[in-house]
């Protein structure tokens, strides 16, 4: 076995929380325009805590609901101290969060702090005149001497990085699309700015931030040109295209802004979670959690988990990732799916979801849910013709699927993009269903919160052989003792767990939680001849030694 570092002592509240995103455009549609919004987000908190028959998470995060032309859904943002009228007002967000609270819900906002819409006030000011004082909010630079782009970089989305603003006759800079012009960090008053927006939403109860894009926010003062990428180094996620993002991501003054802002939400309230976003190799995202006495994120999301194919030993490379590379204190965050990806139903294959939810939510660290994935969701594509999102994300971000009903319990009107299979899938028909996917999250969620090794105990990788078709790792806290065995085949797998954890686990242990109706709560497992079904995963009690 390779053991991992104990957990720490001084939990906070995330640390054994599990999280759900709520992707507001997709949730529940209460005023029949076919686009959710936050009243519709407030009469389904049942669904996730408060019911007897709730998910029972223990936070939601949003995805943008601020005023925004939509050319990235809302990652564009024209005010950030407002809410888009197709989502409600400021008194509907302040309802959701105090029945969010009364169920005790926490609540994370959406925080954009790279870049905000080219209709944003302070852009429309910025972009009239190299004299404007909003001008330095952004990053502008002129023209190649021929004419041309300032530097070679490009944006995540294609393309150059730089857009010429003719009124002025130079380029200003845009990480992702034309219309999200970058804001410079490198200015006092831009972490002012994001200072008072920070404020703005703790005052209304917000619990933190999931904060977009961190690894885009600082870039070369001396606007260097990137080199060519090299074949394998620092991939994936640091190189695009040809090139490798040395210069316009990841720099090292990056932790500056997360600290900026760590230091206006710290000061408002004490209990703030930041979570970043940084599509980085897992190896560079300890930067990104500081130290314990001057932290900088609480959680970084391990993105590799989410780009690793359904396959045992590549599963075991990145779960093993975050144990050997975060700091001491460094706590993992992993998600299956998100808005910005391929659902792991389909990814995977929709066999794999039982054992993908046992996976997510029996690791160490803090899992988020991406809202459907706890009913099977699938990606729907848009008809011929259709797109919403330019960069082909709308498959990912259909509505959730609330009943078989017209309009799947999401809306009365026609949705805003197509539905998937509500006959099959949806939550109303698998809630009374204790074989459903719906039932095994919950009971997931019931075991995780009901035991300490599970939601914040340490782990250990069992070091089963290569190709073996399974991952296997043992949770410990207060002598608790939980073995996980997640079969990555569709066909049957068998392991011997006491060779391949060299005796330290005994001989015999107990059922907990098998993902097949054979196999019950309490029956005997052999440790020297698990065998699994296919598509199994199992959650072993070890017999005291």
């Amino acid at each position: 076995m390779s053991e991992s570092r104990a957990s720490l002592p001084d939990r906070t509240w995330w640390r054994s929380a599990v999280l759900y995103q709520i992707y507001p455009r997709s949730f529940a549609d209460s005023d029949g325009d076919g686009i959710g919004d936050l009243a519709g987000i407030a009469a389904h908190l049942d669904h996730l805590r408060g019911a007897p028959d709730a998910l029972n998470v223990d936070g939601i995060w949003l995805s943008p609901i601020y005023p925004s032309p939509q050319k990235d859904f809302g990652y564009d943002i024209s005010d950030y101290c407002a809410i888009d009228p197709a989502y409600g007002n400021l008194r509907t967000f302040d309802l959701l969060v105090a029945e969010a609270h009364r169920r005790g819900l926490k609540v994370l906002l959406d925080l954009v702090p790279g870049h905000t819409s080219d209709q944003h006030p302070w852009f429309q000011a910025a972009r009239r005149s190299r004299d404007d004082p909003h001008r330095e909010l952004y990053i502008w630079a002129d023209p190649a001497p021929d004419g041309g782009a300032p530097n070679n970089w490009t944006a995540a989305f294609g393309g150059s990085a730089w857009q010429l603003e003719e009124r002025t006759g130079q380029y200003y800079l845009h990480s992702f699309y034309p219309e999200q012009p970058d804001l410079n960090w490198r200015t006092p008053q831009t972490h002012e700015r994001m200072a008072d927006v920070v404020r703005f939403w703790l005052a209304r109860g917000v619990d933190g931030f999931r904060v977009d894009a961190i690894d885009r926010s600082m870039k070369d003062a001396l606007l260097r040109e990137n080199p060519p990428a090299v074949p394998g180094y620092l991939t994936p996620f640091m190189a695009s295209g040809d090139q490798l993002h040395v210069w316009n991501k990841n720099r090292p003054e990056t932790v500056d802004v997360v600290r900026s802002i760590r230091a206006a939400a710290t000061a408002a309230r004490a209990d703030v979670m930041l979570l970043g976003e940084a599509y980085l190799p897992v190896e560079i995202l300890g930067r990104y959690l500081g130290t314990p006495e001057q932290p900088v994120f609480d959680l970084a999301f391990d993105f590799t988990f989410i780009a690793t194919p359904w396959d045992a030993d590549e599963m075991r490379v990145t779960i093993e990732g975050p144990e050997a590379h975060l700091p001491a204190h460094g706590w993992p965050c992993r998600a299956l799916s998100n808005h910005d990806n391929p659902r792991h139903g389909t990814r995977f294959g929709a066999r794999a979801l039982r054992p993908a939810a046992v996976l997510l939510l029996t690791l160490r660290g803090t899992p988020v849910l991406y809202m459907g994935e706890e009913i099977g969701m699938l990606d729907v594509p848009p008809p011929a013709g259709i797109r919403f999102d330019r960069f082909g994300r709308d498959a990912c971000r259909t509505p959730m699927q609330w009943s078989s009903e017209a309009g799947g319990g999401f809306t009365g009107a026609s949705p805003w993009l197509p539905l998937g299979d509500i006959a099959t899938v949806n939550a109303q028909d698998q809630r009374p269903d204790p074989r459903s996917l719906l039932s095994l999250y919950r009971e997931l969620l019931r075991l995780r919160h009901a035991s300490a090794a599970l939601s914040t105990g340490t782990f250990r990788s069992i070091d089963l052989p290569a190709g073996s078709g399974a991952v296997a790792y043992l949770r410990e806290a207060d002598g608790e003792r939980l073995v996980v065995i997640v079969s990555f085949r569709s066909e049957p797998v068998q392991v011997d767990l006491r060779r391949a954890a060299r005796g330290r686990l005994g001989a015999s242990g107990a059922v907990v939680l098998s993902t097949v109706p054979e196999r019950g709560a309490g029956d005997p497992v052999d440790l020297a001849a698990v065998s699994l079904a296919p598509d199994e995963a199992l959650i072993v009690e070890l017999q005291a030694r």
